[in-house]
């Protein structure tokens, strides 16, 4: 019997990576811990809410106390670490919200997991999700971020993750606690809070809303699927190997502008427009302070040592998500209401 802490589990990438733990493993008890922030949302899990193996804890990770009592009252088996604030626009505007829950909110898990599996931690692991923008960027076309890329951190967001790294390493180096840590490009699919580029350009193209782009949209990201990203953590929480880092990368570079043409043309497909016309909303805002060129992930060690692989092609998975947008619009329409719309206002109205 495993009982698994995932924080972070209504959140996007979290809610995918919950849902996969209680389907796939019925024999496991699955503790959902998330705070239910702006990009929190337990619609996410309205088909597993009443699985016998699933909890829902609401609960912030910067509370060490609440915390410690926690896993004083679980006996948890494994730790999955989702649970972050992860826009890098919010990060700039305030970054010591990043400081507090990226970095000590990770400590205190730390901290909690090593007070409680004290002299038992044979078969326990604390897995650690972090993202390949602690590299720094690429210029070179031919080079790739592999496991062993030196860290160049160069927003506040990436900052705090690059910390949070560091910290759970020294935890498994000095405490001898057992941790793995995986690194991964963006993330695409259903579920995705819209204030990131895909979902944002969906809902603005519904709209028919300006499509605004950094700069000149030169700017190059390796996309991942959020359901190949759950299977991802699945074999490395299952089959990595303590104290090692695993990259997970979707092999599917694309600058933003050209990203954000396609989608033009699969929304065109899909809501009857003529051809070109969403093209039309695209609008060229000014570029994001420290707006790294290029993002791009070797996932080599993670397909030779644990079989992993891309289940869909880039076009594939677009494909995939535009139409869960266009057939969950109440979700959409719920989540971009209200603060939402204040926040997006403030973003972009002076650019």
């Amino acid at each position: 019997m495993q009982t698994i802490l995932i924080t972070g589990g209504a959140g996007f990438i979290g809610s995918h990576v919950v849902r996969r733990f209680v389907t796939e493993y019925p024999a496991y008890q699955i503790v959902n811990l998330d705070a239910l922030t702006y990009a929190g949302n337990l619609a996410n899990l309205t088909d597993i809410e009443n699985a016998p193996n699933y909890r829902f804890v609401k609960g912030d990770i910067t509370d060490a106390a609440f915390i410690d009592k926690l896993f004083k009252d679980n006996d948890f088996t494994g730790v999955i670490h989702l649970a972050a604030e992860s826009h890098v626009d919010r990060s700039i505007s305030d970054p010591m919200a990043f400081v507090v829950t990226n970095v000590i909110g990770t400590v205190n898990l730390l901290n909690a997991a090593r007070q409680c599996w004290k002299g038992k931690e044979e078969g326990r692991r604390f897995y650690h999700v972090s993202t390949d923008e602690v590299y720094g960027e690429l210029h070179d076309p031919n080079e790739f971020f592999v496991e062993t890329t030196k860290y160049d951190p160069r927003s506040p967001y990436s900052a705090s993750k690059a910390s949070s790294d560091h910290f759970v390493r020294a935890y498994q180096n000095t405490y001898k606690l057992p941790v793995v840590i995986s690194n991964c490009s963006n993330n695409y699919g259903p579920n995705h809070f819209p204030e990131k580029l895909i979902p944002l350009m969906i809902n603005n193209i519904r709209h028919h809303k300006p499509l605004p782009v950094y700069g000149k949209g030169e700017n190059v990201r390796d996309w991942l699927y959020v359901e190949d990203h759950a299977r991802a953590i699945d074999a490395i929480f299952h089959q990595g190997v303590n104290g090692e880092t695993y990259n997970i990368g979707g092999c599917n570079e694309w600058k933003n502008i050209d990203l954000v043409h396609l989608l033009c043309t699969i929304m065109d497909q899909k809501l009857g427009r003529e051809e070109g016309t969403s093209a039309q909303l695209i609008t060229y805002v000014t570029d994001r302070a420290g707006h790294d060129l290029r993002y791009a992930i070797d996932p080599a060690k993670l397909m030779n040592e644990l079989g992993w692989k891309p289940s869909v092609t880039f076009e594939q998975g677009l494909e995939k998500t535009v139409q869960w947008y266009l057939d969950n619009q109440e979700w959409l329409d719920n989540v971009t209401s209200g603060n939402y719309q204040k926040y997006y206002e403030g973003m972009y109205e002076d650019r």
